[in-house]
């Protein structure tokens, strides 16, 4: 996909900023941007991972923690004197528990199996959630699944209609306030470990799940960051991480305040339609 997009352009860039999904360590980076310079795309490549986008998407400040929930979940803190966190993002094996809209996916899809049969509490899940697929029951769901008829993938189509269904059934909101307490232990974590716990701390919210507006999901999420630190202070991000993408190539081209201002409001219009574009990715695309 990159490599078309590059084609397009006909000659190698200035300047090109790839914060990707998927890459999580600073050898995976270091992999990555070397494949990009060996494609000539760019004469300079910045390569990161996408939480950096919503960071500077969400942020002027230069710093702060960004918890990024889209089909998967990650976060990065950045002290103000440049000192960094992140997390492996590897799923269960690496601790996540709640790790975005296919964990979701997964909860609901369990919680209405075990109304159905019995194992668990009655929750209107137990119908919604076949139901969403074309199927009655959990059971035909399951067996779907196990047989590839449904992809795995496609459970997290299920977060939108937790986050509904949320208001009026306790299995429902017991999942979303899960999915809230997972966004806090990653703050609580990224805070703690850059020793800013007592400071004054933005804390940015973005992809799919945590920029769909669930009142029930953010208000627990605030009122956990106030237990975490008082001087905490969350803030969901109003643009896309593609956006952050760009205004940190700005930062690294030297750019006027114009061109920020400008970057961001053409580009807010052009994603507005645009569904989530950050934690969609299990893989890091690849390279030729």
């Amino acid at each position: 996909m990159l490599d078309a997009l590059a084609a397009e352009v006909g000659a190698a860039a200035d300047l090109a900023v790839l914060l990707i999904a998927g890459l999580d360590f600073p050898d995976e980076e270091a992999a990555y941007r070397a494949e990009a310079e060996r494609s000539d795309w760019a004469t300079d490549i910045v390569v990161g991972n996408d939480t950096y986008a919503v960071l500077r998407a969400g942020t002027e400040r230069g710093w702060g923690i960004a918890v990024t929930c889209g089909s998967g979940m990650n976060c990065v803190g950045v002290g103000p004197d440049g000192r960094q966190v992140r997390f492996p993002s590897l799923g269960a094996v690496s601790g996540d528990v709640m790790d975005g809209a296919g964990a979701v996916g997964v909860a609901a899809a369990s919680a209405a199996a075990r109304s159905a049969d019995g194992r668990g509490p009655k929750t209107e899940l137990e119908l919604l959630v076949p139901a969403h697929f074309g199927l009655a029951t959990p059971v035909e769901l399951a067996r779907a699944v196990e047989a590839g008829g449904v992809p795995w993938r496609r459970l997290g189509e299920l977060s939108p209609l937790v986050f509904d269904a949320a208001a009026s059934d306790v299995v429902a909101a017991e999942i979303v306030d899960r999915q809230a307490a997972e966004v806090v232990a990653f703050v609580r974590a990224a805070v703690t470990r850059l020793e800013l716990i007592d400071e004054e701390v933005e804390v940015i919210l973005g992809g799919s799940v945590l920029q769909s507006g669930n009142r029930r999901m953010l208000d627990a999420i605030e009122v956990g960051l106030r237990e975490v630190g008082a001087e905490l202070s969350m803030k969901v991000a109003q643009s896309r991480p593609i956006v952050g993408a760009v205004l940190t190539g700005l930062d690294r081209l030297g750019a006027g305040p114009d061109a920020y201002l400008r970057s961001r409001e053409e580009l807010d219009r052009a994603t507005e339609s645009i569904g989530d574009v950050t934690g969609d990715a299990a893989a890091v695309p690849e390279l030729p």
